[in-house]
């Protein structure tokens, strides 16, 4: 039976095709309450996943710059990485171009207790690749009718598959954009690909409504997030994630911290003193 969740669920604004974000943007001390909440859920997914052995795969999509970094770090941040582990894979090497495609995300598909978040995933070959000619038309073809196939099979094996699209608006890239362009702390994350997309939104578009066309499928579909509101987005996302797993709180034995052994204690900081400590400027 699926859990009854007790967190507070932000507005569900995903759930209006086409109505446009609040422009009351939410205030941090509201986002940081809510998130807090979310993120204690997430706790109990993971106690739940290591105690029941289960696999989970999300799956994030999107623009550039659509938000799905800052997201997946909200998922994380009060988490243990060994039981979320993050994948973001480079360009795939002459050895990875000579397998079959989807082989270097099978890779790293979970094992029991494992909950794996591919930042940018196979959609590549409907996405980057198609747009910018790094596949050919037979391929990208070829993937798109293949890709629901692949999916049932990882579905039918047990494993939770979820997938996020991360939509954001022209201006908002564009905003973004300007804003890691102009803020040194921000600039790393400017691709190569980055400038190129923005020439080509259109193009992306098309490709994008291909791939939801192509691999929408009612055992592994596409959720739709609205991004250019990172915050909402964030907390709509997690909430919504939340209710898709049916997780079950799971008692822990109380623990209690044990005494230190004292009976060969010696002087543990004095050996400590010639070594080579930092300097304390803080």
């Amino acid at each position: 039976m699926k859990k009854a969740h007790t967190h507070e669920s932000p507005e569900q604004r995903t759930d209006i095709p086409g109505k446009k974000p609040n422009k009351n943007k939410i205030k941090r001390k509201d986002y940081e309450k809510i998130l807090l909440k979310l993120q204690a859920e997430l706790c109990s997914v993971q106690d739940w996943v290591i105690a029941t052995g289960q696999r989970i795969i999300l799956v994030f999509e999107g623009r550039d710059a659509a938000g799905k970094g800052g997201t997946i770090k909200a998922i994380t941040e009060r988490v243990s990485p060994r039981v979320f582990r993050v994948v973001a894979l480079p360009a795939p090497s002459d050895r990875e171009k000579s397998q079959m495609y989807i082989q270097r995300y099978m890779a790293h598909f979970p094992a029991a207790g494992e909950i794996v978040i591919f930042d940018r995933s196979w959609y590549n070959r409907a996405g980057v690749e198609h747009v910018m000619g790094f596949c050919t038309e037979a391929q990208h073809r070829r993937f798109l009718e293949l890709c629901p196939f692949i999916e049932k099979q990882i579905v039918d094996n047990g494993i939770y598959l979820l997938k996020y699209w991360l939509e954001v608006g022209d201006e908002e890239q564009e905003r973004r954009f300007h804003a890691r362009i102009d803020d040194p702390v921000r600039q790393w994350k400017l691709s190569p690909m980055d400038l190129p997309s923005r020439e080509r939104w259109y193009d992306y578009s098309r490709a994008r409504d291909q791939m939801l066309a192509a691999t929408d499928t009612d055992f592994a579909p596409w959720h739709i997030v609205r991004s250019d509101d990172k915050k909402c987005a964030r907390l709509n996302l997690i909430a919504h994630l939340l209710k898709q797993i049916p997780y079950e709180p799971i008692a822990h034995k109380k623990v209690k911290l044990p005494k230190r052994i004292t009976k060969d204690a010696y002087d543990d900081e004095a050996t400590m003193a010639n070594r080579r400590w930092i300097q304390e400027i803080y």
